[in-house]
């Protein structure tokens, strides 16, 4: 086995969700992450914890075919919350999910009203996964390789680069933004003349993605206040949900809510996605990306919303921990990342202060006021 996953395993085990002894983790893998599997339960032995595995994501409905010959068939009306997968993560002490492919294709052809129902019944799921210490990674898979127009071997590289770092290193880094973005009121985001917004971040938690909830990390994240945010993004970066890309995706945003829309494909794609529940018309998180290992797009979120010299903002539900008291948060079924590239033309404004342009930050060297 490659050392590389080894040590994934154990960045994973150790730090990402820092298991403990006779603590219940729940492990979601497809079978082409098998060698991921098998380092994950080595590390778990060693710290005598208490696994179970689950073949793909935190829904529980198997692999990706089995998922769609299921999702096929059932009538949306008939998608009701699944106690017993609920049970078990709210029993859980700690979750690891991988999302590779065999097939990134293999939900085309399930309908955005089928997948819209479904997201909306498995939201307290959801919602029980996050209330764990959990880490959302990744395999380097072949079908997730061919996405990204990469030789397997050259996407492997790729994925373990942007994985195996100095976290600590990258959270003395990037808490450097934290410092500015924590106790900021106000965030304006400008890219050339298609994206000027602002959005009030004023009594929320700004986080430092630094190894533990995600496998890649290397972003700077806080929610938006969920009526304050203004202004129109087109979003330069493709979207690729529910196995469909959206190419151009286009918003405007009065009081909050998104007003008017559009793409330049799969237009529908995006429709379904605002129209699942309330919360899908807001925004849910402003993130910036800092990991500049990971220097091109993949297809994959996990890697692209980190891509140093972008933002990224997601449609849907903010998650608690970026929440400060007394604030709403943002609650939907649906959390879409998507990404605006900030390395030409573009600032962040925070609080009337410019502390980035064209992707230089401004406690790095080459940045310009």
């Amino acid at each position: 086995m490659d050392d590389r996953i080894h040590r994934h395993a154990e960045i994973i085990v150790d730090r990402a969700i820092d298991l403990q002894p006779e603590e219940n983790v729940v492990v979601s893998l497809p079978p082409v992450a098998e060698d991921l599997a098998v380092a994950l339960y080595e590390e778990i032995g060693k710290v005598g914890a208490n696994p179970v595995m689950l073949a793909r994501g935190d829904r529980g409905i198997g692999t990706d075919r089995a998922a769609r010959a299921y999702l096929r068939e059932v009538d949306p009306d008939d998608l009701t919350e699944p106690e017993h997968l609920l049970s078990l993560f709210e029993h859980a002490d700690a979750a690891v999910v991988g999302r590779p492919h065999e097939n990134v294709s293999e939900q085309s052809d399930v309908s955005t009203e089928v997948g819209s129902a479904f997201a909306a019944a498995y939201r307290d799921v959801l919602n029980a996964r996050l209330d764990t210490k959990w880490c959302l990674t990744h395999y380097p898979a072949p079908a997730d390789a061919q996405l990204a127009e990469m030789s397997t071997e050259a996407y492997e590289d790729f994925v373990y680069d942007a994985m195996l770092k100095d976290w600590d290193e990258v959270e003395a880094h990037q808490e450097q933004m934290v410092e500015i973005l924590d106790p900021a009121e106000e965030v304006r985001i400008v890219s050339g003349d298609t994206t000027d917004v602002t959005m009030s971040v004023k009594d929320m938690v700004t986080l430092n993605d630094c190894g533990t909830n995600n496998l890649p990390a290397g972003e700077v994240f806080t929610a938006p206040v969920p009526d304050s945010v203004e202004g129109e993004v087109l979003f330069d970066k493709p979207v690729y949900h529910q196995a469909r890309e959206i190419q151009g995706a286009w918003l405007q945003f009065e009081d909050g809510e998104v007003v008017d829309f559009s793409a330049d494909q799969n237009e529908d794609v995006l429709e379904g996605i605002l129209e699942t529940d309330d919360g899908a018309r807001r925004l849910g998180e402003l993130g910036i990306g800092m990991n500049r290992d990971i220097d091109r797009f993949t297809y994959n979120m996990l890697f692209d919303e980190k891509m140093g010299d972008t933002v990224h903002m997601a449609l849907g539900r903010a998650y608690p921990a970026t929440v400060g008291d007394g604030v709403e948060q943002n609650d939907s079924a649906k959390h879409v990342d998507m990404i605006v590239d900030m390395s030409e033309d573009s600032y962040i404004e925070v609080d009337g202060e410019i502390v980035q342009r064209n992707g230089t930050f401004k406690f790095e060297d080459g940045f310009e006021e």
